[in-house]
């Protein structure tokens, strides 16, 4: 998220790793309302969606939720925005956020799967589906 020169991210508060912020819909929103409620959320930042940078899944990613047995096979969607108002916040699912310069993201311990989207979105122009 943010601007080609930074990227919004959040120090989750459930792993310790930094990460775009996301989440799961709710029943009845749509994929932006969701983008752009989870964001204020984590981050005190209200976006704009401006676009999509991809769809990821993995069919060796199988989620097992010991609480009621059910097993998942989840997918993301990773969306582009420009901030429009707000300043990073804290949350309870993010312990920092901040706007992080792209010659600083190596410094940042973060999921492969999350610099591969990272990636995607700085090489800009095509869609990643996979």
């Amino acid at each position: 998220m943010g601007v080609r020169r930074q990227l919004l991210l959040i120090r989750r508060s459930d792993n310790d790793n930094w990460a775009l912020p996301g989440g799961a819909i709710d029943l009845g929103e749509s994929i932006p309302q969701a983008a752009i409620r989870e964001t204020l959320e984590e981050t005190g930042i209200t976006c704009e969606i401006t676009g999509l940078v991809g769809t990821y899944s993995d069919p060796r990613h199988v989620i097992h939720y010991t609480s009621n047995n059910e097993v998942r096979q989840e997918f993301s969607l990773v969306l582009m925005a420009r901030a429009v108002s707000g300043r990073p916040t804290p949350s309870t699912e993010s312990q920092e956020v901040r706007w992080v310069s792209l010659q600083e993201l190596d410094n940042y311990g973060m999921h492969s799967s999350m610099r591969l989207r990272i990636s995607h979105y700085l090489q800009g122009g095509s869609l990643h589906i996979g």
